[in-house]
């Protein structure tokens, strides 16, 4: 049996998974975001309760929004701050009496498509969260390839591909201290903030999809313009990884039309004289995270 816990900024999640990966368990409660003791604590008595609901004893894996530094063994990069500088694993490990792997949710995401989803019997998968950021991972041979600095992915940090003057000029201050980053052109909050800039008007990422739809038209050139950026992104990681397949989650990866038009928008800028790379929803949904989470072990561990 695997336990996987998925450590959100408003919600932590359990799922438990057997051996064949069919969901046991599953429950939600609140993150205490402000209380790290209380994240430790909650984690810990979600694992207790589903260990004595079910009559075993899992391994535990857990992703979250940031990562372990292999430099310090200390959280880094959370957006859940009172998670950083903090020893999420040790801590959890005495709590539980046991090793406990903790992962990059985004790494996690991907390890579940590779396994049982999306990407499902590809050797090298390229999985992408486009939410209120846009982190991701990688998968080669069914393993993580976390990196030396366990940053191995976060195309959110390079900065937009083959920018417009325009886009130069413009572009946005990213919360790493930089400009320009492309999370800050393709994650939703920046979809959003796009439109506003172009037509004054604010709304959500959702009504703006939903107006392009429709066929109007400043909303139709929002759109035109993500697509466009998107695609920029996902060819500087074709130029560099070519990856088998590759798979979008997040709030901006539910737009249906984006794997109609991303094949062509990609084409252009991938040095290729063909691009055939199939790009995909997640199977799992907004379960991948928490899945991937318990894939964190293999079937049979020795703690």
């Amino acid at each position: 049996m695997r336990i996987g816990i998925d450590l959100g900024g408003t919600k932590i999640e359990i799922l438990a998974l057997d051996d064949e990966g069919r969901e046991c368990l599953r429950r939600r409660v609140p993150t205490p975001r402000h209380d790290y003791r209380a994240i430790v604590d909650a984690i810990s008595s979600l694992v207790g309760a589903a260990e004595a609901e079910l009559g075993v004893t899992a391994t535990v894996g857990v992703g979250i929004p940031g990562a372990v530094s292999p430099a310090t063994g200390l959280v880094k990069n959370a957006n859940t701050v009172v998670l950083i500088g903090q020893p999420l694993d040790r801590d959890l490990g005495a709590a539980l009496g046991r090793p406990v792997r903790v992962e990059n949710d985004a790494n996690c995401f991907v390890l579940s498509e590779a396994v049982d989803g999306a990407g499902r019997g590809a050797d090298v998968v390229f999985g992408a969260i486009l939410g209120t950021g846009v982190g991701a991972g990688i998968i080669i041979g069914g393993r993580i390839i976390p990196g030396r600095h366990l940053i191995a992915g976060e195309w959110g940090h390079n900065p937009l591909p083959w920018p417009s003057v325009e886009e130069v000029v413009r572009a946005p201050t990213c919360y790493c201290g930089r400009k320009g980053c492309l999370e800050t052109w393709v994650s939703g909050p920046a979809f959003a903030s796009d439109f506003k800039r172009q037509t004054g008007r604010e709304t959500s990422s959702e009504a703006i999809i939903a107006e392009a739809v429709a066929g109007e038209a400043p909303a139709v050139a929002a759109y035109d313009a993500y697509l466009d950026r998107l695609a920029r992104g996902l060819a500087h990681v074709v130029n560099i990884l070519d990856p088998d397949v590759i798979i979008l989650g997040g709030g901006m990866g539910k737009i249906e039309r984006l794997y109609a038009d991303l094949p062509t928008a990609v084409r252009p800028y991938v040095f290729s004289d063909a691009f055939t790379t199939p790009i995909r929803p997640p199977t799992h949904g907004d379960s991948s995270g928490v899945r991937g989470a318990a894939w964190l072990w293999p079937a049979d561990p020795t703690p």
